[in-house]
């Protein structure tokens, strides 16, 4: 079972404007073939379908607490999304609009007109071009080497998508985000590669990072790593996965300095509030409708 946090894992900034089209390109980042919704359902299939979870436990420990930190990936990577598809970032507004004004008209023109068609200006289950999510990116083999070779590629291929984004949009928004996932990804790299190493002896690890270019060089990245973030393996539960630190352990191989295990999760942010819009009918009620709705469930609730 999962605990949730109502926090995202990283604090964002709050976006200065709309910018659909690198809302379009972060899309890769969620629901693209190596996005966040991949790395999920990879290792949590992976670990529902482990076998030997008593005898290989550090292992099993491992795949399964990665796919509840991508939990929090996919929820952070949405909320970007949704930020720079915001018109109203974070406020109630009472006014209505016009239909008739075309107040989606400059959505005609956006890369992915899915968002505010579908969406109502909201993150969707897709990729960069609008191809959905399936699940024929999950692989779980049964086969506990092939499984950590294939989560050790997976990794370095979502690094490769995270760098292209990155190159493709200043947005402070967006690289704040991918500037985290950069660092964390790249934990999630070295530690598979660290389990593959203890089973094979093969120091997978010396390849990283793929490609070569270090988190350093990326600000955003080095604003995490100067935290310690590319130190830290998070155990995601009050009492369980405490073999963790059987394979996470030794250099990072960022930088050479010990790694850690650290108990529960990051710090984190406030969880981003998309607001008031009106041209979507989002939520459609009014601040005055929707307070007297909940001071109505209050008071049935007394």
């Amino acid at each position: 079972m999962f605990l949730r946090i109502d926090r995202l894992q990283i604090e964002l900034p709050m976006p200065k404007e709309q910018d659909p089209n690198a809302a379009a390109a972060v899309q890769a980042l969620l629901g693209g073939r190596f996005g966040e919704m991949s790395t999920l359902m990879n290792y949590m299939y992976q670990s529902f379908n482990f076998r030997g979870k008593k005898a290989l436990k550090p292992y099993y420990d491992l795949i399964a607490n990665i796919a509840t930190e991508e939990l929090g990936h996919i929820e952070l990577v949405a909320a970007t999304i949704n930020s720079l598809l915001a018109k109203n970032p974070g406020k109630d507004l009472e006014e209505g609009v016009d239909p008739a004004s075309t107040p989606l008209g400059f959505a005609k023109d956006v890369r992915n007109a899915a968002h505010f068609i579908a969406g109502g200006a909201n993150s969707l289950v897709m990729g960069a071009m609008g191809e959905h999510w399936n699940g024929e990116y999950v692989f779980t083999s049964g086969n506990l080497i092939l499984d950590l070779l294939h989560n050790f590629f997976l990794e370095v291929a979502a690094r490769t998508h995270k760098l292209r984004v990155y190159e493709m949009t200043d947005n402070p928004v967006a690289r704040e985000m991918i500037g985290y996932l950069l660092v964390r990804g790249g934990v999630h790299a070295a530690a598979y590669g660290k389990a593959l190493e203890s089973l094979t002896g093969v120091e997978m690890t010396k390849m990283l990072p793929i490609p070569k270019i270090d988190n350093s060089k990326i600000p955003e990245a080095k604003k995490y790593m100067d935290l310690g973030f590319h130190r830290n393996l998070y155990r995601f539960s009050p009492e369980d996965y405490r073999d963790l630190g059987l394979i996470w352990k030794g250099a990072s191989p960022e930088d050479g300095t010990e790694v850690v295990v650290v108990d529960g999760p990051p710090t984190g942010g406030p969880v981003f509030d998309a607001g008031h819009d009106a041209a979507e009918f989002a939520p459609e009620f009014h601040p005055g409708e929707l307070y007297e709705i909940a001071k109505k469930l209050y008071e049935k609730a007394k």
